[in-house]
């Protein structure tokens, strides 16, 4: 579905909030709810001016944090991601990723891994570490929830994954959740 288990948002969101990224890939928007977030969440006070009793909106040129996002269902698509995206690209992300040219500080997949197969899982994980300068963080359910929506087939459930599948393509470090995992994996440095 466009959205994800609430019993994530404070993870995920945390994990925003203590890596202070300047520029976030949201690959699955959905209905843009991390963009939102990780725009009021992390980019919060360059929001609005606020100078004694007088507060005025900042304009987007103001704001510190670029937030881009990826969304293969262009129906999904409302005014959050007006609001909160700095560039939305419509398509596949397996289309989609091959064609950009920046990289990004986070780069988030939440709740799409099981929307592949196996097989094109690990080779979307390997697009978004293509992309990715600092860290990609990922989570998916931890059993296989059945899912076929007619509407929009990009919605099927393909795949569960286990931790094991997850550490086997880079990830190492798991952010507490009893429903998913959420899996962060923190990219080399690159040497100048």
């Amino acid at each position: 579905m466009p959205f994800s288990q609430s019993s994530q948002l404070s993870s995920i969101v945390g994990f925003l909030e203590t890596s202070q990224p300047k520029s976030i890939l949201d690959v699955g928007t959905g209905f843009g709810q991390y963009g939102f977030l990780a725009r009021t969440n992390i980019e919060h006070f360059n929001l609005f001016e606020v100078n004694g009793a007088i507060a005025r909106k900042r304009e987007r040129s103001e704001w510190n944090i670029v937030i881009d996002g990826i969304e293969a269902f262009k129906d999904y698509i409302t005014p959050v991601h007006e609001y909160a995206y700095n560039n939305i690209f419509i398509g596949n992300a397996m289309d989609v990723l091959p064609t950009l040219t920046q990289r990004y500080d986070i780069v988030l997949a939440i709740d799409i891994l099981e929307h592949f197969d196996k097989d094109e899982g690990r080779q979307f994980i390997e697009l978004l570490k293509h992309v990715c300068s600092g860290s990609v963080l990922v989570s998916t359910p931890k059993e296989f929830i059945e899912q076929h929506i007619e509407a929009n087939p990009y919605e099927d459930h393909r795949s569960c994954w286990s931790l094991a599948d997850l550490q086997a393509c880079g990830f190492t470090a798991v952010l507490e959740n009893h429903e998913s995992w959420i899996m962060h994996l923190q990219m080399p440095a690159q040497s100048s």
